[in-house]
């Protein structure tokens, strides 16, 4: 390629990427430009040039998208937690349409011209959504702050008042700053100071109830500080610690110990209520999880005689919706602290017919299958990196008769499709907005094992 960093070029965008940014051609190459949108003209310079594409930055629109909006984020074009603000919400929606339609067209599953791609499910209102906060923390001339670290950096902006995220937990972590700095708690510095590394804040929607998470690299006195924020904060139920000293870019560390109040907050989704524990996972977007889980449970269009897999657990949320609806559930999470919470759930609830275990579910369920159950029915809501090869090919060989499949990645989605579509017709894909302003989605996945 003629072209080198910090040559300065015009483009048109053709379409936008995985990330939210805008992708053009220059002398037949691909050029990734950050904040440009679908059909503009932009000047940009380039950062990088790799072997096969372009990096490059935006330094003026020449012709704007008639989508363009002013972010109403001050902090935008600083913090990286969100991408695509500047794309009026309407498109973003078909934004995340298209991101599917893209990953699937690279790694073309069987059939995959001719599934069934449903428009996004978006919010009425998407802002201050997400219920679960987690912000690092530095000491900066004097005071603590907390918030994100700009993209690619580990360069923290602090973070007054998020646009996404739940009112609640930002005056929470904005008062946690400022006891943080009166009580001289030590605070995590990479170059030579251990302490508070981040913190963890989240509101269950349906009781208001809040729990806390204090990511420590050494041990640190909280007692005063508690006693303070509590009284400040009485929807303040759970105050936890995770040990955390290990340099590495994880959040968490393995131990987590309550140091005030209960063990966990109580939640609701659908029609039914559950225990979070500080560690275990929920879906960041309560309203949204509603949408959510509502389509799985209509994709799975289960008639009672069942036996379900749930794969990838958590505290047994999505389990739960099909419970009542099947003879039995089984369900799988690495994390003891989600199991327990899964078990205490089905207890409350009244179910007899749920059991489950701490373990991956490409070990478990192999295992189980050999003992020799069968499941008529799974349901798979794998992380980002999608389903574990050995998962793949055991539901490949065993093949229950439905499945559901849950992803946050369109990418490692189209290509677990790839392998799940040699059995499985897909009848249709129906993403839901989960995290406005980001370029991620949730989709729900329909699969029938194939006939004959």
């Amino acid at each position: 390629m003629n072209i080198q960093v910090k040559q300065r070029i015009t483009l048109k965008i053709r379409r936008m990427g995985v990330n939210g940014e805008g992708i053009g051609f220059y002398q037949k190459t691909l050029v990734f430009v950050p904040g440009a949108l679908k059909g503009e003209e932009v000047y940009c310079q380039v950062t990088a040039v790799k072997r096969n594409f372009i990096e490059a930055r935006l330094l003026k629109v020449n012709r704007a998208s008639k989508f363009r909006v002013d972010p109403a984020c001050p902090l935008y074009k600083l913090c990286g937690g969100c991408q695509i603000m500047h794309l009026r919400y309407d498109q973003q929606l078909h934004f995340k349409t298209d991101l599917l339609r893209q990953a699937l067209k690279k790694f073309q599953p069987q059939g995959f011209e001719n599934y069934e791609i449903r428009p996004t499910i978006g919010m009425e209102e998407p802002s201050y959504y997400r219920a679960k906060l987690q912000f690092q923390t530095r000491l900066m001339k004097g005071h603590v702050q907390a918030g994100l670290y700009a993209e690619h950096s580990h360069r923290l902006i602090a973070i007054q008042d998020c646009l996404v995220q739940d009112k609640m937990t930002q005056k929470v972590i904005n008062q946690v700053g400022v006891l943080l700095t009166k009580h001289r708690i030590p605070i995590y510095d990479e170059r030579r100071a251990g302490g508070i590394r981040t913190v963890m804040v989240r509101r269950a929607r349906e009781t208001g109830q809040i729990q806390l998470i204090f990511v420590t690299s050494r041990q640190v006195n909280l007692t005063k500080l508690v006693e303070e924020l509590v009284g400040q904060f009485p929807e303040i139920v759970t105050v936890a610690v995770n040990w955390h000293a290990r340099k590495s870019s994880e959040i968490y560390g393995e131990k987590t110990e309550i140091i005030w109040g209960q063990e966990a907050i109580e939640e609701a989704v659908l029609d039914y209520e559950f225990s979070l524990s500080p560690r275990a996972f929920y879906q960041l977007n309560p309203e949204q999880t509603q949408v959510l889980y509502g389509e799985a449970v209509k994709a799975l269009a289960l008639q009672g005689h069942e036996q379900l897999s749930d794969a990838y657990c958590g505290v047994g949320t999505i389990g739960f919706a099909f419970a009542k609806k099947v003879k039995s559930v089984r369900g799988m999470d690495l994390i003891p602290e989600a199991i327990a919470d899964a078990k205490r759930n089905a207890a409350r609830l009244g179910l007899k017919n749920t059991d489950y275990e701490v373990g991956r579910a490409e070990d478990i369920i192999p295992r189980w299958y050999k003992a020799g159950y069968r499941a008529d029915a799974l349901i798979v809501d794998p992380p980002r990196t999608g389903l574990d090869e050995q998962l793949l090919e055991t539901i490949v060989r065993y093949q229950p008769e439905k499945m559901v499949y849950v992803s946050c990645n369109v990418s490692t989605l189209a290509r677990d499709l790839v392998q799940l579509a040699k059995v499985y017709q897909v009848d249709y894909i129906q993403s839901v907005d989960m995290f406005p302003h980001t370029a991620r989605t949730e989709c729900v996945v329909k699969l029938q094992r194939r006939k004959g």
